[in-house]
C-alpha cells in the first residue's frame, strides 16, 4: 500500500448488501413463507442454499468485505446460521418489520455501511439467484468498479438467451459488444413484455435483462435518493436512526419504517437518474423465479429428468422430480413437476409458475397452514419437526445443536413428554435440574417452568408428546431466552 494515499482501501472495498425478502411462491411447496426459496438448497449437490452460493460466488473479488443482510424479522436466525454455517461473520443483518420494496432496503443499508467504512462500493444482491459462470461474474463487478468509483449507478443487465415474458428490460444508448465489455449509459427501462414484443427485444443488442444487481458507492446512492426521492430519504434517515440493537440484529424502528414509500430502486432512482449505467452480463444468470427455471438450471439424467432423494422413474421424460422422504415413483409421465415434502405433494406442469402462485394466495385466503408453514420448523436452537397433531395432542421430533438451549417456558394448555432419541438431554424442570441418556424421558406437567439444553458434542434428538385442550405454538410463556426472543 506504499504510495498510496491514505482512502484508498476504503475506497476500494466492496460491500455487498444481500436483500433476502420475498415469500417464493412459485416455487410451493418447497418454498413457503415460514422458509422461502432463498434458505434452500433446490438443485445443488453441495447442499448449500441460493443465499449462502449468493455469498460463496462473490470470493475472489478485490476488496471484499463482510455482508449487509436484509430480512424479515421471522427469518432472522435463518439467516444468521446460514451465514454461521459458511463461516461468514456479517457486518449487519437489518430487520424489516415488514417489506417495503428494494429502494428502502438499499438505502438504510447505505446508511449502515458508513457506521464503520468510509464510502465502500455497495453490491447489491438478490439471495435468490444462480449464476453458473461465476468466474465472469466477478470480472463484470471489477469493470463495474471502475464506473461507480466514477459515482455512477451501475447495473448489470443479462444477455437475454430467450424471449422471456417474466423479466423486465433495459435498453442502453447504444448496442454492446460482449468481445468488449463496457457501461454504457442507460436508455430507459422497459416493463416485462408480452411475447411479442420480447421476441423484437432479443433482437436488438441494446436491450438486456433486469437482473436487479447493482454497484455504486454509499454516498453516490445517498444523495441521489435525497435528490430524486426526498420521501424516501427522510422516511429512511428517521428509520434509521430510531433503530437499535436486538441481540446480533439491527431492528429497524416500525413506526417510522412504515412512512418508507413501497418503491423499488428502479422506480425511484435509476428510471430517474442521470448517473446510469448498465454492463451486460453474461454468465449463466437465473433468478429461479418458476419451476421451469430451476429444471432449466438443473443437472439432469439422459431423459431430461432432475430427481433428489428416493426417486424411481420409468418411461419419465423432462421432469423435475423431488422428494423429502417417501419413496417417489414415475411412470410414463412428461414435462411435469412433482414435489412431495412432509405434508404436502405437488403434481404440475412446468409452465404454471403464475398459476402456482395464484393458487397459493388462494390456499391462504382458504387459512390452509399448508399455504405457509412447513412440517419442520427452524429456531436458533436447531429445528422441530411435526410428524402427528389433532386438536388435544401433538407430536414432534426435536433437533438441537450442541451447546444451544431452549428458553424457559411455560404452557398454559399443555403438558409434555420427552423422550430422547440421540445424545444427551439437560432438563430443568421447576429449578431442578436432571440429565437424561438414550431411551430415557421424562414429563413436564402443565404449568411448569422447563427448559432443555444440549451440553455435548452431538446434536440432541427427542420426540415431544404435547397433550392438552391446545397445542398451538402461541402457548408459550418465556421467562429466560438466550436468543433475545420475547415472543
Amino acid at each position: 500500500m506504499d504510495g498510496l494515499d491514505e482512502n484508498y482501501t476504503d475506497k476500494a472495498k466492496i460491500l455487498p448488501v444481500i436483500l433476502c425478502g420475498g415469500e417464493g411462491t412459485r416455487l410451493w411447496p418447497l418454498s413457503r413463507k415460514s422458509f422461502p426459496k432463498q434458505f434452500l438448497s433446490i438443485n445443488n449437490s453441495k447442499d448449500e442454499s441460493l443465499l449462502q452460493n449468493t455469498q460463496k460466488r462473490l470470493t475472489g473479488i478485490k476488496g471484499l468485505i463482510e455482508p449487509i443482510l436484509i430480512c424479515n424479522s421471522e427469518h432472522r436466525f435463518i439467516v444468521a446460521e446460514q451465514m454461521r454455517e459458511i463461516n461468514v461473520n456479517p457486518k449487519s443483518i437489518m430487520l424489516e418489520p415488514f417489506g417495503r420494496n428494494t429502494a428502502p432496503a438499499i438505502l438504510l443499508a447505505a446508511f449502515k455501511s458508513l457506521e464503520t467504512e468510509n464510502n465502500p462500493h455497495l453490491l447489491i444482491l438478490s439471495s435468490d439467484h444462480q449464476i453458473k459462470n461465476e468466474e465472469n461474474f466477478r470480472n463484470m463487478i471489477e469493470i463495474g468498479k471502475t464506473y461507480s468509483s466514477d459515482d455512477k449507478l451501475v447495473t448489470f443487465g443479462v444477455v437475454p438467451r430467450s424471449p422471456e415474458t417474466g423479466y423486465g428490460y433495459i435498453k442502453s444508448q447504444k448496442p454492446f459488444d460482449l468481445k468488449n465489455i463496457k457501461g454504457i449509459k442507460i436508455s430507459e427501462f422497459i416493463e416485462k413484455p408480452n411475447l411479442e414484443k420480447a421476441k423484437e427485444l432479443i433482437k436488438i443488442k441494446s436491450f438486456t435483462w433486469n437482473s436487479g444487481i447493482f454497484l455504486f458507492k454509499a454516498k453516490t446512492i445517498i444523495d441521489e435518493t435525497k435528490k430524486l426521492s426526498p420521501e424516501i430519504f427522510k422516511a429512511c434517515e428517521k428509520t434509521f436512526s430510531n433503530s437499535f440493537k436486538d441481540f446480533d440484529f439491527q431492528r429497524l424502528d416500525e413506526q417510522s419504517f412504515e412512512d418508507c414509500p413501497n418503491i423499488s430502486i428502479d422506480n425511484a432512482i435509476m428510471e430517474n437518474t442521470k448517473k446510469g449505467i448498465v454492463i451486460p452480463l453474461d454468465a449463466e444468470w437465473s433468478d429461479m423465479g418458476s419451476w421451469k427455471s430451476v429444471w432449466e438450471n438443473s443437472d439432469k439424467d439422459g431423459d431430461g429428468n432432475f430427481s433428489k432423494g428416493r426417486v424411481l422413474s420409468e418411461k419419465t421424460y423432462n421432469c423435475f422430480l423431488s422428494s423429502e422422504s417417501k419413496l417417489l415413483v414415475s411412470l410414463g409421465i412428461n414435462n411435469l413437476v412433482v414435489i412431495d415434502t412432509d405434508d404436502v405433494t405437488l403434481v404440475a406442469e412446468k409452465n404454471e409458475s403464475e398459476s402456482l402462485k395464484k393458487l397459493v394466495k388462494d390456499l391462504q385466503v382458504r387459512n390452509i397452514k399448508e399455504a405457509v408453514s412447513h412440517k419442520r420448523v427452524y429456531r436458533p436452537w436447531g429445528f422441530y419437526l411435526s410428524i402427528a397433531e389433532d386438536s388435544r395432542f401433538q407430536v414432534k421430533i426435536i433437533h438441537v445443536k450442541p451447546g444451544a438451549k431452549l428458553s424457559l417456558q411455560m404452557h398454559h394448555h399443555r403438558s409434555e413428554h420427552w423422550v430422547v432419541v440421540k445424545g444427551t438431554a439437560k432438563v430443568e424442570i421447576n429449578n431442578e435440574i436432571t440429565f437424561l441418556s438414550e431411551n430415557e424421558s421424562t414429563y413436564i406437567p402443565l404449568g411448569s417452568k422447563h427448559r432443555l439444553t444440549n451440553p455435548g458434542k452431538i446434536p440432541l434428538e427427542i420426540i415431544e408428546i404435547q397433550s392438552g385442550s391446545y397445542v398451538g405454538e402461541d402457548d408459550i410463556v418465556r421467562f429466560e431466552d438466550l436468543y433475545g426472543r420475547k415472543n
